[in-house]
């Protein structure tokens, strides 16, 4: 039966209807629009306003949001393997988050790689995240700034949008934002996972500021495994301080015998074959020499940091297995104490792990530090000098590194001159509007 309406446009109410089976589906006609108007978006071919269509996107978000997080759980984001070593790891997991942040979208719970390999694809030997950072403290710490989601969490009430990342100079930063807010409206948002596809996220372009990518990084957590031998590397350097110490003091029954309090310095030192390579190539690149340093150089800087209190245990963070030539440990001078893994004694801690996990280790050694010195040209330095500025500015610090002397948590680079022949203080810029200085190495340390 043809119905026919005759009405003005947009003036239903207003019509006349021939017949009792018109009317009937008259109302259903305006029980389907009611509907769509209170649970779809307007689009401009509907003639609604974008303080209509905003209006609408809120309130179809909020009814899916996680009401702990202001996070959406119901919507969630995939991205590829994350590779290569630690640091470049969780950088690439930090952008990973703030991607998903960015598009309203829980973050598919990533799977990391315990091994250095990166062009042999089957020898990455994938490790869960839940293996290194503690999933839920993740969540607990970073509640409604991003939030991690496991694939048991997807209804699979929708297929899968795979976005594919471009690639190649042609690939701007324009085009790469331009296609994350696409990925922000319909159709695409209407997926419930969106898997991008292509390049380690790594290489993808950063949008976002320092302090965003600091954020994500207070929240990582090691599980309480490897945080129990993290806490028995830091304790042993302390106590080896306190043994030297008495040796060497003419009033042993002074010395320090709590172990908490014996301070030591951590040197990441680079000067393993595969970063010598690397440094090199960089500094013929970029026409600079302040990105190499030999263990003499390093040795001498570290002597001369102000202040240091002697004896001075210092403990040598460095890649034993790729190292050559002589040791490592001789020629510091008689106030500092050197230390690596095997005269630690600790070496068995390190080696039940694999590489990964023996990074994350070092990391925490490192971070825990009473001065920090390594290189401002390595991710895993710079991330250290990161979170060690974002502690101080946490504890209060609202100086700077020019002309203080004294305050908690300093960290040096030591390919950089600084005073009195020393290494030059270092510390993270906050403001930065990308993390770039740290992904790649600078000569600028805010210092």
């Amino acid at each position: 039966m043809e119905i026919s309406f005759k009405c003005k446009p947009l003036k239903l109410s207003s019509c006349y209807l021939n017949s009792i089976a018109s009317k009937c589906v008259f109302l259903a006609a305006m029980a389907l629009v009611i509907r769509a108007v209170l649970l779809l978006p307007f689009s401009s071919s509907f003639g609604g306003s974008k303080q209509q269509n905003d209006l609408v996107l809120i309130r179809n978000h909020s009814l899916s949001l996680n009401d702990n997080t202001g996070v959406r759980n119901d919507k969630f984001l995939e991205v590829p393997q994350i590779v290569w070593g630690l640091n470049n790891q969780k950088i690439a997991f930090a952008r990973s988050c703030l991607t998903a942040r960015m598009l309203n979208r829980t973050l598919l719970i990533p799977s990391l790689s315990a091994s250095l390999f990166y062009k042999e694809v089957n020898l990455l030997k994938p490790i869960s995240f839940d293996k290194v950072f503690q999933y839920e403290r993740f969540n607990s710490h970073c509640r409604g700034f991003v939030q991690l989601g496991k694939y048991s969490d997807l209804s699979n009430r929708t297929g899968v949008f795979e976005l594919q990342k471009g690639s190649g100079r042609r690939w701007t930063m324009e085009r790469d934002l331009e296609q994350l807010k696409e990925s922000m409206e319909n159709p695409i948002d209407e997926y419930e996972v969106i898997r991008i596809v292509g390049k380690n996220p790594f290489l993808w372009h950063d949008h976002w500021p320092v302090k965003d990518y600091a954020k994500v990084f207070e929240c990582l957590v090691l599980v309480d495994e490897i945080m129990a031998d993290a806490d028995k590397v830091v304790s042993k350097i302390r106590e080896k301080g306190i043994q030297e110490q008495r040796v060497s003091s003419n009033d042993p029954a002074n010395a320090v015998n709590n172990t908490m309090l014996f301070p030591y310095v951590a040197v990441h030192m680079r000067i393993e074959k595969d970063w010598m390579i690397h440094c090199k190539n960089r500094e013929r690149k970029m026409n600079i020499t302040q990105i190499c340093s030999s263990k003499v150089e390093i040795m001498e800087r570290v002597s001369n940091i102000f202040g240091l209190k002697i004896p001075t245990v210092v403990y040598l963070a460095v890649a034993d297995e790729l190292l050559e030539g002589s040791s490592i440990l001789f020629g510091w001078g008689e106030n500092l104490l050197p230390f690596e893994k095997k005269k630690l004694g600790v070496d068995g801690i390190y080696t039940k792990y694999p590489y990964l996990i023996q990074s994350a280790i070092d990391y925490e050694v490192c971070l825990r530090a009473d001065v920090f010195v390594g290189n401002s040209f390595s991710t895993f330095s710079g991330l250290i000098v990161l979170e060690r500025t974002q502690k101080m500015l946490r504890s209060g610090f609202e100086g700077s590194c020019e002309g203080e002397k004294d305050f908690r948590w300093p960290s040096y680079a030591y390919n950089l001159e600084g005073d009195a022949k020393g290494p030059r203080r270092w510390m993270t810029n906050m403001s930065d509007s990308s993390l770039r200085a740290i992904s790649y190495g600078s000569k600028d340390v805010s210092c």
